[in-house]
C-alpha cells in the first residue's frame, strides 16, 4: 500500500459538499476545495466523510464519461483542524452528531484548542455546559469517537487492508478496533469476514507478536479445525492428525501446540473428547451443537404419538380413494412410520415416488388436526417442494425467521424460548443439512412435536460441516423407510433408469437416441468444451427454446482443468454475454462480471438486504444463481436478481460471486434443472466418485447431456469410495445415556 501511495497523486483539502455517501460500505462522492484552491470532486471510500473537515487524499485522477474528471481516492487522512476558528467551523458543520452551531461556539468557548482532547477523553465534562446534558455529552461522546475511531483504523489499517475491509473492521469491533487488534490481532480471522489467518498473522508480526504466542497458536488450531468444517466438512478432527497439521502451518513445535491446546481445553476453547481411544479436538462451537443435536433428536424420539392400527388403516384408505391410487407395500410402511413416530426418515432414490407419500403423509396428519411446516435448505429447493406438495414451504431460514441482533450477529426469532406453533415439521432435502441449520431448527422444534426428514441418501454430503441425516441413518435410532421400487411412469425415463443404475454399481445405458438421456462422444476436452459450449449459445436454444437463463445448467464435477468450472465459465460468457459498448462491467476476483451474466452467491451471507415487490428481507445463500441487471461503477455497486430478489453488492463484496453458467455438483444440491449438461474429463481422482455421478444426473428434470469420455462414467460408477467426515453425532445417538 505504501509503494502505491508514494506514485500517486495527493491532495490537501477542505471537504466543501458531501454529494453522496453510503454508510454501509463508506463509498462517498464530494467536493474538496484544495490547498491550491480548486475545486475537485473526489470518489472512493471515505467513510465518515463531513463537511468541514480537513482531509489528505491520495490517489488517482481519472475522467468519468458522464460526470467529467474526477480525483479516485485510494487513502485518505482526517486531518483535525488546528485553529479555534477551524474547529468552530468544523464542529458547527454537523459532523457531530449533538453539536450544532450554537452547542460548538460554547465548547470552543471553553475549551479553545483542547476541545478535541475533550471531546476523545472527557466527553462527560461537556454536561457543564448549559443545554448539555449528562446523555447528550454521553452521545456526543460516542459520535467523535466513531468519527475518529474510523480515522486511526483506516490509519492503521491503510498498510494490510483496502478501505472497504478497513470499514469492516471498524464496523465490527468499534471505534477501540486498533487496541482490540495490537492485544490481539487474530481476533480479525474470528470475526471479520474476509480476512484469514495468513493476513491476521501479517498484522500480529508488525506489532510484534512473537510464533509461539498462546494467542498465535490458539487462533491458529482454530484455524485448522474451522478450514476443515468448512472445505472438507468435518466436525472435529483427531489430536495425531490436528497437531503435526496446526505445526506446518504455525512452525511452533508439536510440544508448544500441545500446551496451549490444552491450556484452552481448560477455559473451554476446545473440547478434547474421548471416543474409541482416540482423542477428537473440536471447537466449543461444534461440539456444542453437535451434541445438543442428539440430545434433541433423542427427546424427541422418546415422546409417543399412538395413532389406533384401525384408525390408520381407515385414514390410508380415504387417501387412496381420493387419489385414485393404491400404494405400494414400501409408500404404505413410510405412511404409518411417519403418521406413528416422533421423528421418522424417509429416503429413496428419484422415480420411487417419495412425492406421493409425502401429499398422503400430509393429508393424513391434516385429517388428524395437525399442524404442519414444510421447509427445505435452499430456496429452489423450498418452492419445487410447494409444487410436489401443494402448499407452502419455506427455507429453513425463512421460516426461523432469521435476523440480526444489535451487534449485527444473526440469530432466529424461533428458538426454544419461542418455538415453531407447528405440530409437525416436514423437512425435504434432509441430506444437504449441515450441522449449523440443524443445531438452529432443533432449537426451534417443540418436544411434543413431530419430525419427519425427507432426503436421498446416496447423494453428495452437505456443503458444511457435519453430515446429519447420514449419522441419523447410521444409527439405527429412528424409524426409516428407504423406497426402491422405481414406478411404471418414472421407468420410461433414462434419467431415473440410469441413476438407479448408477447407485447399483451397473453401468448407465447411453445408446437410446430417443430418450431424455444423451451421450455425446467427444475425443479431447477441447472438443468436449466446444460441444458444450455450441449446446448452450445456439443448439439447444434453436431447438428446444431454452437458454442458460431459464432452462440450461452445466455441471461440472471440477473447478479445474479444460472443462472444469473456471474454464468453462469463460468460454460461456464469451459466446453467451461477449463485451459490448451497451454493457458495463466490473473485473473482480473471479475474472469479469458484466451485466447480463449469470452468477452465483459462493457463501452464505445473511447481512445482504434484497427487495421483491411489496417485501423486503435479508440473506443471500451459497449456491443462490441470479443474473446482473446492472453495474454502477460510479457507486461502487452491483445489482443482482435471485429469482425475483433482488439484491445490491458493493465491490468489496465481490469476491462472494462467481460466473454460473457452468457450477460444481457441489453447488447444484437441492436443485433441479430443466437441461443439464455434464462433461466427462479427466479431472482429479478424488472426484471420480459414484455418488457424485449420482448427484450430478439426479440434478436434471427433462434432459440429460453427457458430452466426452464414457471411460470417466465407468471409472465413476466403479468408485464407491465415500468422502471421510468426522463427524461424531452417528455415535452420540447410538450411545446417548440421556447426559
Amino acid at each position: 500500500m505504501d509503494g502505491e501511495s508514494k506514485e500517486m497523486n495527493r491532495l490537501d483539502g477542505t471537504v466543501e459538499r458531501v454529494i453522496y455517501s453510503n454508510e454501509a460500505n463508506g463509498y462517498s462522492v464530494c467536493e474538496l476545495l484544495t490547498s491550491d484552491g480548486d475545486t475537485v470532486t473526489l470518489v472512493g471510500t471515505m467513510p465518515f466523510i463531513s463537511e468541514g473537515e480537513t482531509i489528505s487524499a491520495c490517489g488517482e485522477f481519472v475522467t468519468h464519461p458522464t460526470f467529467g474528471r474526477q480525483f479516485k481516492v485510494e487513502t485518505y487522512e482526517k486531518q483535525l483542524p488546528a485553529t479555534e476558528n477551524a474547529i468552530l467551523k468544523y464542529l458547527s458543520s454537523g459532523a457531530v452528531r449533538g453539536i450544532g452551531p450554537i452547542t460548538a461556539k460554547k465548547i470552543v468557548e471553553r475549551y479553545a484548542l483542547d476541545t478535541f482532547d475533550v471531546l476523545e477523553k472527557h466527553p462527560e465534562w461537556l454536561s457543564e455546559i448549559p443545554g448539555v446534558s449528562a446523555r447528550k455529552a454521553r452521545e456526543i461522546g460516542e459520535s467523535f469517537a466513531e468519527q475518529f475511531g474510523m480515522r486511526n483504523v483506516m490509519m492503521f489499517c491503510r498498510d494490510f487492508f483496502g478501505p472497504s475491509l478497513s470499514v469492516k473492521i471498524f464496523k465490527e469491533l468499534g471505534p477501540g478496533a486498533v487496541d482490540i487488534i495490537k492485544e490481539n490481532p487474530y481476533i480479525l480471522c474470528e470475526r471479520v469476514p474476509g480476512i484469514g489467518f495468513d493476513k491476521a498473522d501479517s498484522v500480529a508480526r508488525s506489532v510484534g507478536v512473537g510464533k509461539n504466542s498462546e494467542n498465535r497458536i490458539a487462533a491458529g488450531i482454530k484455524y485448522v479445525l474451522t478450514y476443515n468444517a468448512s472445505e472438507n466438512g468435518h466436525v472435529f478432527i483427531p489430536l495425531e492428525k490436528l497437531v503435526p497439521t496446526a505445526n506446518t502451518l504455525l512452525g511452533c513445535g508439536e510440544d508448544r501446540i500441545l500446551s496451549v491446546l490444552k491450556s484452552r481445553v481448560e477455559t473451554g476453547f476446545f473440547v478434547l473428547e474421548n471416543a474409541d481411544r482416540h482423542l477428537r479436538v473440536y471447537t466449543s462451537e461444534l461440539y456444542t451443537e453437535e451434541k445438543y443435536i442428539a440430545d434433541k433428536l433423542t427427546e424427541l424420539e422418546s415422546v409417543s404419538h399412538p395413532v389406533g392400527i384401525a384408525d390408520l388403516d381407515a385414514l390410508i384408505e380415504k387417501t387412496e380413494i381420493e387419489n385414485g391410487i393404491v400404494y405400494e407395500t414400501l409408500q404404505r410402511r413410510a405412511i404409518e412410520g411417519a403418521v406413528t413416530n416422533s421423528v421418522f426418515l424417509l429416503t429413496g432414490g428419484p422415480g420411487t415416488g417419495k412425492t406421493t407419500v409425502v401429499r398422503a403423509i400430509i393429508r393424513i396428519l391434516e385429517t388428524m388436526g395437525l399442524d404442519l411446516a414444510l421447509c427445505a435448505p435452499t430456496g429452489r429447493a423450498a418452492k419445487r417442494m410447494s409444487q410436489a406438495a401443494g402448499r407452502e414451504a419455506k427455507t429453513i431460514h425463512r421460516m426461523l425467521e432469521m435476523n440480526y441482533g444489535e451487534d449485527g450477529e444473526l440469530t432466529f426469532s424461533r428458538n426454544e424460548k419461542n418455538p415453531l406453533d407447528a405440530d409437525v415439521i416436514i423437512m425435504d432435502e434432509a441430506s444437504m443439512v449441515d450441522i449449523d441449520v440443524m443445531f438452529a431448527l432443533l432449537r426451534a422444534i417443540r418436544t411434543t412435536s413431530r419430525f419427519i426428514l425427507i432426503g436421498d441418501a446416496n447423494q453428495l454430503p452437505p456443503v458444511g460441516a457435519g453430515y446429519v441425516f447420514r449419522d441419523m441413518l447410521d444409527s439405527d435410532r429412528f424409524t426409516t423407510v428407504e423406497l426402491s421400487k422405481i414406478f411404471r411412469q418414472a421407468e420410461e425415463s433414462y434419467i431415473v433408469v440410469n441413476a438407479h443404475s448408477i447407485n447399483r454399481g451397473e453401468y448407465m445405458e447411453l445408446s437410446h437416441r430417443d430418450s431424455d438421456f444423451f451421450f455425446l462422444r467427444r475425443q479431447s476436452d477441447a472438443e468436449t468444451v466446444q460441444t458444450i459450449v455450441d449446446l448452450c449459445a445456439s443448439r439447444l436454444p434453436a431447438r428446444y427454446g431454452i437458454s442458460v437463463y431459464d432452462g440450461i445448467q452445466v455441471i461440472t464435477p471440477s473447478r479445474k482443468g479444460e472443462a472444469g468450472t473456471e474454464a468453462l465459465n469463460y468460454r460461456l460468457q464469451a459466446a453467451i454475454n461477449p463485451p459490448s459498448p451497451k454493457k458495463r462491467e466490473k473485473r473482480f476476483p473471479g475474472g469479469t462480471i458484466r451485466e447480463g451474466d449469470k452468477v452465483m452467491q459462493i457463501k452464505n451471507n445473511y447481512d445482504i438486504a434484497w427487495r421483491r415487490e411489496n417485501e423486503e428481507g435479508s440473506g443471500i445463500f451459497n449456491g443462490d444463481i441470479g443474473y446482473v441487471l446492472r453495474i454502477e461503477n460510479d457507486e461502487e455497486c452491483v445489482e443482482i436478481d435471485f429469482d425475483g430478489k433482488i439484491a445490491e453488492y458493493d465491490f468489496s463484496m465481490l469476491d462472494e460471486l462467481e460466473l454460473a453458467y457452468a457450477i460444481t455438483v457441489h453447488k447444484s444440491q437441492g436443485s433441479e434443472y430443466n437441461t443439464v449438461i455434464i462433461p466427462l474429463y479427466r479431472y482429479s481422482p478424488k472426484l471420480l466418485t459414484r455418488n457424485l455421478l449420482y448427484t450430478a444426473v439426479t440434478r436434471a428434470q427433462t434432459m440429460m447431456i453427457l458430452v466426452g469420455d464414457e471411460e470417466i462414467s465407468r471409472m465413476m460408477i466403479d468408485n464407491d469410495r465415500k468422502t471421510k467426515r468426522y463427524t461424531g453425532l452417528r455415535e452420540k445417538l447410538e450411545d446417548y445415556e440421556g447426559t
